[in-house]
């Protein structure tokens, strides 16, 4: 059974993931050639390989776990929480702990095994969001859970065990400590300022305007001034929400627009690079609406090293100005 634990000294929270120990690439080297369709668990065809779909957008008269779906939504297989587990902590006077309840689900983002997410027809790539936001919106009926994250990660550098596009998602019990973190940031801005630390962020990018990727009626996407990646991005909502749930379709469509845009130019910048992309988003029992919900696409350009892991202070060759300018040569 999973285990979430908390370092008494940084206060952040880490998962013991016991059941992904079981996984068959668990220890072998990322250098290995790519899978193939044809053993590919999430390949039409192959649906019984994976936990039964919790949410799948299908065409109509197919019966669910069989072929005939364009987005598909399933258990981790080997999750890293679980939400057969009880809720309960362990304290000492020291150590803390908590047993390993959550959600861990893949969204399986297309049939199709090696069709990158910017060469998807737009429709189907606003679908994929849309999965995105009914399963956080369904899961956010589960009082249990204080915290949702939903990312991508393309490339086994980049953490993808798989080739065959998919994103996941991690539902957990407690908020995380950065959030949390975050959060009080975004407080105390709000209390000294009386405005959103991330809305005015963007007013400030906008006067600048040499760190601008592309800007919509609805999305922002920038180089940030202080980026830890080499073509670091963020791509924020102009209208502040605190929560993704709060996106409205024809924003989801946007987003869809956006992302694709954003990742069609990477690739064509770094050849197809590893890259991960993660949903930042408010707390799901949370009230108040300081938070602005964003997401930021951090390609694996720069190997992460001593220095960083040591300090949390990251080294970045490439200052964003001149990232910025490296999109826009491929618009």
């Amino acid at each position: 059974m999973p285990e979430l634990r908390q370092d008494p000294v940084s206060k952040n929270w880490i998962i013991i993931a016991t059941e992904r120990a079981k996984r068959p690439s668990s220890f072998k080297s990322i250098q290995e050639g790519k899978n193939s369709s044809s053993n590919c668990p999430f390949c039409p065809g192959h649906e019984t390989e994976t936990p039964s779909e919790v949410l799948c957008f299908r065409d109509k008269d197919t019966k669910p776990n069989t072929p005939g779906w364009q987005v598909r939504v399933v258990p981790n297989k080997y999750a890293a929480l679980s939400p057969e587990a009880e809720v309960s902590t362990n304290k000492d006077n020291f150590f803390h702990s908590m047993n390993g309840m959550g959600v861990h689900e893949v969204i399986i983002e297309g049939p199709e095994h090696d069709k990158f997410f910017s060469e998807l027809k737009h429709e189907h790539a606003t679908l994929i969001l849309k999965a995105w936001q009914q399963r956080h919106r369904q899961l956010q009926q589960n009082k249990n859970l204080k915290y949702i994250q939903i990312f991508k990660n393309h490339g086994k550098a980049a953490g993808a065990s798989l080739e065959h596009p998919h994103s996941q998602l991690i539902a957990t019990p407690l908020i995380p400590t950065s959030t949390q973190m975050e959060i009080e940031r975004l407080k105390s801005y709000h209390d000294e300022n009386n405005s959103c630390l991330i809305c005015d962020l963007l007013i400030k990018e906008l006067e600048a305007g040499f760190r601008i990727i592309t800007i919509n009626k609805d999305f922002i996407a920038f180089c940030p001034f202080a980026s830890r990646f080499p073509m670091e991005t963020w791509i924020v909502p102009q209208q502040h929400q605190a929560s993704f749930n709060e996106c409205k379709e024809e924003q989801l469509e946007m987003l869809a627009a956006t992302l694709q845009d954003i990742l069609g130019r990477l690739r064509q910048i770094a050849d197809d690079p590893p890259f991960n992309l993660v949903l930042y988003t408010a707390p799901l029992q949370q009230k108040e609406q300081l938070y602005h919900w964003h997401f930021k696409l951090l390609p694996r350009l720069s190997i992460v090293a001593g220095f960083e892991l040591g300090t949390g202070i990251h080294i970045n060759p490439t200052p964003p100005e001149i990232a910025a300018q490296y999109f826009n040569k491929n618009e």
